[in-house]
């Protein structure tokens, strides 16, 4: 069993390894941020493993959005490649880390309706799920209605949690009671396959996950506070109960209007400038979770070293390639309305501190 377990994750850890050489080099990371406009990026994108993505498309359809659909496709084909790589047993928790997009495509299909897009509005706005999505987005769309897009969804696994949350989305005409529930709901479906996890493997997703799950608890928590001066009961109900370095404890602290940076300090000691960007949070708060994906970040380049037959790799590759994409979509998004590049580094992650 032993030698079938170490068979398999020999051949995924190569795959994966071969994936992780092809991310970006911080060399061509800085000769991305130096690029003189949006169209120079596209062009020394093209140069990269993103290069066949973007050729899918014509020169002059390529706005910033559509590129970024583009570049997304890339790691939509890596989730799918591993999770038909994975032994069985781990791809129900593969498939639901995968659906995370799913869920951000529904709560932008939700968007688009309040605000009366148009599919062809929203249809880029959306992650490349594939085929296996069970969302019906554009007859949500084209629906017009919350009521009656969530109803297109009956069958699916948003079913009962959004037929639930609409009853208070009715009295408040709020869309906050439609997400919230639908996060909620997914990071819990995500726990629950960590912990069906054993031995290294469980240890290598609650180290990976578990840090995604913290550093989203305690953004949200902090989120609701400061920006949304939530009481303290509705502040533990729109959060976790559970975490890896985050406990309960802490939000409840949160919740009751405790010092948050000490809180921050004591959970992530190593982190830099706590104190500093607490002293005004309202503003700062950005800062504050690009640093704790910088620490995460970190927890996945671990993952690489040592025993190389677990779930980890994989996971950590698949965090990295959306790291990397969030800093791309940055630079587009940059580029294309001719911000500076010294006004856009302190909004990137990966290549947040070129030379």
């Amino acid at each position: 069993m032993l030698g079938g377990r170490v068979s398999t994750y020999a051949a995924i850890q190569a795959k994966v390894r071969a994936m992780y050489s092809n991310l970006l080099t911080q060399q061509e990371l800085i000769g991305l941020y130096e690029a003189p406009d949006f169209n120079a990026l596209i062009s020394q994108i093209k140069h990269t493993g993103y290069g066949p993505y973007l050729n899918r498309v014509k020169d002059r359809d390529l706005t910033p959005r559509r590129a970024a659909f583009q570049i997304k496709t890339r790691l939509a084909d890596a989730y799918l490649s591993l999770i038909r790589s994975v032994p069985l047993n781990i791809r129900p928790l593969l498939s639901q880390f995968y659906r995370s997009f799913e869920v951000d495509n529904l709560k932008a299909v939700l968007r688009g309706i309040v605000n009366g897009a148009s599919w062809d509005r929203v249809r880029y706005f959306l992650f490349p799920y594939g085929p296996s999505t069970v969302l019906p987005a554009q007859a949500m769309v084209d629906s017009g209605n919350i009521a009656a897009a969530v109803e297109l969804m009956r069958g699916t696994p948003y079913y009962d949690t959004l037929s639930f949350a609409m009853k208070r989305y009715v009295d408040e005409q709020n869309l906050f009671t439609l997400e919230v529930a639908l996060d909620l709901n997914y990071w819990r479906d995500l726990w629950k396959f960590v912990n069906l996890l054993t031995g290294e493997d469980r240890a290598q997703a609650m180290r990976i996950i578990g840090s995604l799950v913290d550093i989203t608890n305690l953004m949200w928590a902090i989120r609701y506070r400061v920006y949304h001066h939530l009481s303290e009961e509705e502040l533990i109900n729109y959060t976790l109960s559970f975490g890896y370095r985050v406990k309960d404890e802490d939000i409840r602290a949160i919740a009751a209007g405790a010092d948050i940076a000490k809180i921050v300090e004591r959970i992530y000691p190593g982190l830099a400038n706590v104190e500093e960007l607490l002293q005004a949070p309202y503003k700062e708060l950005p800062a504050l979770e690009l640093e704790l994906q910088r620490y995460e970040m970190e927890q996945c380049k671990a993952a690489f070293i040592g025993n190389p037959f677990h779930i980890g790799i994989p996971l950590a590759y698949l965090v990295l390639n959306k790291m990397e994409i969030q800093d791309l979509i940055v630079l587009l998004e940059a580029k294309s309305t001719e911000i500076p590049p010294e006004n856009i580094r302190q909004y990137l992650l990966i290549g947040g501190t070129p030379e």
